[in-house]
């Protein structure tokens, strides 16, 4: 069902927040712990990388000419131009506790940038908050996280979704378009295998997300049944996009965090990009609004 076409070997440490920005027709990720920022041309097959002052855990393009970003470093979150080094911070409302750090994001349909913190340390208490930005301002909407993921929300945006990890269970969230208040949570979906990770929604609603340690992505259909389990090379992937030229392209990032010499030598494609044709369409993103 999904065809493996193109392997990109960038050797992420932890690759994460990849998104396919349609006015650019470009791939974009980010390495966490590598603390790099990835471009793909996808026309001309080019890949770019910028060194970043600390981990990006998830962003929005604002500009390519130049690039500029809107992102959650993982002290917070900030504007940052890759090709001076110049960074703006915006707010950091986690700077004062210790082993915090921020982790999944993205943007909502209407522009508004969202992350959400995780606490690094595995044995910490669950104290990690999903922020919405507005403006210098971070406004909390879930607490009490431990590593938040799945992040996204559906076509018509009244419901997000959201996990956390270690739970195995997406939460389906309702949600206000025009003030991007979250309400009432219920559950959605409990993961069949490995641990829920970066999710995306596509033309059909359903809700694709990768399976952290469980070598796989999963397809949810809108009610929360489990459509389809797509196997993989790799045992952690970690987030996943779809684009290209005609939206039928499925990207997945992974990661070598935590793999012993001994795992390594068996998935020799942890830590790459994994292209993937696909029977599934994208939804082109929003573009970030107050951002200029």
């Amino acid at each position: 069902m999904l065809k493996l076409i193109q392997t990109l070997d960038v050797k992420n440490v932890l690759g994460e927040g990849v998104l396919w920005h349609a006015a650019s027709q470009s791939l974009w990720w980010t390495d966490i712990h590598g603390q790099l920022l990835y471009r793909l041309d996808w026309q001309k097959q080019i890949v770019s990388h910028w060194t970043l002052p600390e981990g990006l855990t998830a962003f929005t393009v604002l500009s390519t000419k130049p690039v500029k970003i809107l992102g959650s470093f993982k002290s917070g979150f900030a504007y940052y131009w890759p090709q001076s080094g110049h960074i703006e911070w915006l707010a950091r409302p986690e700077a004062h506790i210790e082993g915090n750090r921020f982790n999944d994001g993205r943007l909502d349909r209407q522009g508004r940038f969202w992350a959400a913190t995780m606490v690094e340390d595995d044995q910490g208490q669950p104290r990690g908050v999903l922020y919405r930005l507005d403006g210098k301002d971070c406004v909390a909407q879930i607490d009490n996280l431990r590593i938040p993921n799945a992040l996204c929300w559906s076509s018509d945006s009244k419901r997000m979704y959201h996990t956390d990890s270690p739970s195995k269970t997406i939460w389906r969230y309702d949600f206000d378009p025009q003030s991007g208040e979250v309400g009432q949570g219920r559950h959605f979906a409990t993961v069949p295998q490995g641990e829920p990770d970066g999710a995306i929604i596509d033309a059909d609603d359903h809700l694709i997300c990768a399976l952290w340690g469980g070598k796989a992505l999963a397809r949810f259909a809108p009610d929360g049944e489990l459509e389809s389990i797509h196997p993989l090379p790799v045992s952690q992937p970690t987030c996943v996009a779809l684009g290209g030229p005609d939206m039928n392209l499925l990207f997945v990032t992974s990661a070598t965090d935590g793999l012993s010499e001994e795992q390594l030598a068996t998935e020799p494609l942890a830590g790459s990009l994994l292209v993937y044709e696909s029977p599934y369409l994208g939804l082109v993103d929003a573009e970030a609004v107050g951002h200029g």
